[in-house]
């Protein structure tokens, strides 16, 4: 076997199974070792019953309290038991396995393991684990057992397997870090850290082998940089665009002053395009700081000057509205362009009139998503490229464009605060710019850290604000490591609160596994107001401008990273209401307290991402991704700040040393995976 070989030549793998495996991109048995957990479950130390929290999987051990009862009806049968220790009293439950009430009546210590949830009647401990006697959790006791991500029909147990098949029958034995640098930076061998990363033997296994990835995984990803911006460097203005006095009174007739920071980017994006070699540049600027109307001024000073500037969004619906409001703007200031949109979605006949238009050179600005650079696009003259949010214009995206004639100037939008001694790692090849100031007009986000004992107070809230006019957000965390459950809890916590809203406020959800027409359809109808409340996982992230939402409440927000619940929050406080953030916490620990607090403190992104950085442990490596900030496998930015730094270190010392690695190493490719 090879990490080539497809994975039908596995045991137990036949046609159907090999469809479910493909349905998550593996086909072949490198592919099956690259597919590393989402997370892991873990069995801690019991805790007191009075410690056991709303919304964890956790541990108990006492004794059986009472008569085990069962109720229901043939579909559904409950079994019901209280187990007690010094601390209090925990009602458990368990479905369809009426049997119990016979197993757990002979008494004596017992151990239950399962997820804590919070009923009408209080919290209770559902479906768990039975260990009795309850010296059997011992052998259980602080192992690892691996959680895959998942497709309908295919089970955890199957693709465990199917991993350990690979293991077993590859030879991992070739390293691929020299020897000096895994030693200098003590990093552990490819063979153990593969093996440790699927099936680790105890925590500290798992953190030297994940360590060890993580540091690959990074390294690779700044050489591609390195190597791009070499590129980059050597790549010659082949549209030199000097500024429009028309700019400049565009700028001038606007209804709002333009801030200091807007200025000087604005200024730093004109002197580029006008200058010996093409525009790499990144704009960062928090949510609400102003970037579009930046970049709305770097595509009409574009299109002035004769030349086409494209747009792209990550979301129809985002590339919609940039659209209208582009729009817009240009019929209200008298503005001569003409301005296009091509996405997806449209019609046949409506892509012919757009690739025609954008042929001949008729539309001077195109506003769309990734159907910019599908091969059916011919631009005429195409000079700058701005990505919006998500989106990494990478080589080949570059590549593509070229191949329509030309390298264009390119612009990355990113609403995403980033720390500066991480971002000119992350973005080694773009020049930087920050918009670190806010329009005067805006109103600071209210924001409070609570209990789930707040929740009717906040759902009370929440209709005062419809009955004034305005529009919800409540987002939903995945509570399971598995996308069908992420979308049962989305699904089930929106019909719970249409009962508890009534039938004149409009409740309906959004979860990532939608399609993305049904997501537009949700997007599209709360923007237009039909919806009210909105019930959401973090798919709404970059989502669409809604001035008229107000509120923003975060369930279980302890479960994200502190950069990430601010991205959430900024969902809200886009228009001229005083808006509000409520961050949900299930959670007693007085550190979780202490990392919400900052978010209840201040509005600023950069200074919580710099918290973000500050507070993280290496005990939050278990569970979801915190800050989901750039897709790597493995690597989380905020989380593993201090190894992106050594890989950056490294990357220095091996482009001195060992430019034969290099060579293998810094493959275009890697950078072009690798979506912001």
């Amino acid at each position: 076997m090879t990490g080539k070989s497809g994975i039908r030549e596995l045991k137990g793998i036949g046609e159907k199974t090999e469809k479910l495996f493909a349905k998550l991109g593996i086909y072949t048995a490198g592919d099956l070792l690259r597919y590393y957990p989402r997370g892991y479950d873990v069995y801690e130390e019991a805790v007191p019953v009075s410690e056991a929290e709303e919304g964890q999987i956790m541990t108990v051990t006492g004794i059986l309290y009472g008569r085990v009862q069962v109720s229901g009806n043939r579909q559904m049968q409950v079994t019901t038991a209280y187990v007690k220790d010094i601390t209090g009293t925990l009602k458990v439950v368990w479905f369809n396995m009426p049997f119990l009430r016979n197993t757990l009546s002979g008494g004596g210590l017992i151990t239950l393991r399962g997820r804590i949830v919070q009923r009408k009647t209080g919290i209770s401990m559902e479906h768990p684990e039975i260990f009795y006697p309850s010296e059997k959790y011992e052998e259980k006791l602080h192992t690892l057992q691996p959680i895959y991500g998942l497709t309908a029909g295919l089970s955890n147990n199957a693709v465990s397997k199917a991993v350990r098949q690979v293991i077993e029958g590859l030879d991992l034995s070739r390293e691929t870090l020299p020897a000096g640098l895994r030693l200098k930076y003590g990093l552990a061998e490819y063979n153990y850290a593969v093996r440790g990363i699927h099936f680790p033997e105890d925590k500290e296994v798992f953190y030297q082998a994940r360590s060890r990835l993580v540091f690959e995984e990074f390294l690779q990803f700044i050489l591609s940089l390195r190597k791009l911006k070499a590129h980059n460097e050597r790549l010659s203005n082949e549209y030199v665009i000097q500024k429009d006095d028309r700019v400049d009174a565009f700028i001038q007739e606007l209804p709002f002053d333009l801030t200091n920071a807007q200025q000087k980017v604005w200024q730093e994006i004109a002197a580029d395009m006008a200058s010996d070699t093409a525009m790499s540049r990144l704009v960062q600027g928090d949510v609400g700081s102003g970037k579009t109307i930046v970049a709305v001024l770097a595509l009409m000073n574009t299109a002035l000057n004769g030349y086409q500037a494209a747009m792209m969004a990550p979301t129809e619906v985002l590339a919609r509205q940039h659209y209208e409001t582009v729009t817009a703007l240009f019929e209200k200031y008298g503005i001569p362009l003409k301005t296009v949109l091509l996405t997806g979605s449209m019609t046949a006949k409506e892509k012919r009139r757009a690739y025609d238009r954008i042929e001949c050179g008729l539309a001077k600005i195109i506003i769309g998503t990734h159907a910019l650079i599908q091969g059916a696009v011919s631009y005429d003259n195409l000079a700058l490229v701005v990505t919006d949010e998500q989106h990494r214009f990478g080589v080949k995206q570059r590549e593509t464009f070229a191949k329509k004639g030309g390298a264009p100037h390119v612009l990355v939008m990113s609403a995403t605060p980033i720390p500066r001694t991480l971002a000119i790692i992350l973005y080694g090849d773009l020049d930087i710019s920050v918009i670190d100031e806010l329009p005067a007009d805006r109103l600071p986000i209210k924001n409070c850290v609570v209990d789930t004992g707040y929740r009717k107070t906040a759902y009370t809230f929440m209709k005062k604000q419809i009955a004034e006019g305005r529009q919800c957000y409540i987002i939903c965390p995945m509570v399971e490591e598995s996308e069908s459950l992420e979308a049962e809890n989305v699904t089930d916590y929106a019909k719970a609160l249409k009962e508890e809203m009534g039938e004149d406020i409009q409740v309906d959800f959004l979860h990532g596994r939608m399609s993305q027409a049904q997501k537009d359809d949700i997007m599209e109808r709360f923007g237009r107001g039909e919806i009210r409340i909105l019930v959401s996982t973090t798919v709404i992230e970059v989502g669409i401008d809604v001035p008229n939402a107000t509120v923003m409440m975060i369930e279980n927000s302890e479960r994200f990273g502190l950069a990430q619940l601010h991205q959430l929050r900024g969902r809200v406080g886009r228009g001229r209401h005083q808006s509000y953030c409520i961050f949900m916490s299930s959670s007693k620990s007085k550190e979780t307290r202490e990392r919400l607090e900052i978010l209840n403190k201040t509005n600023d992104g950069f200074k919580i991402a710099s918290e973000d950085l500050r507070l993280r442990g290496p005990g939050d490596l278990f569970g979801i991704r915190q800050s989901g900030l750039m897709d790597f496998q493995l690597g989380d930015i905020y989380q593993d700040a201090g190894i992106l730094k050594e890989a950056n270190e490294a990357a220095d010392w091996l482009l001195k040393n060992e430019n034969e690695y290099v060579q293998k190493m810094s493959d275009f490719e890697t950078i072009s995976s690798v979506i912001i």
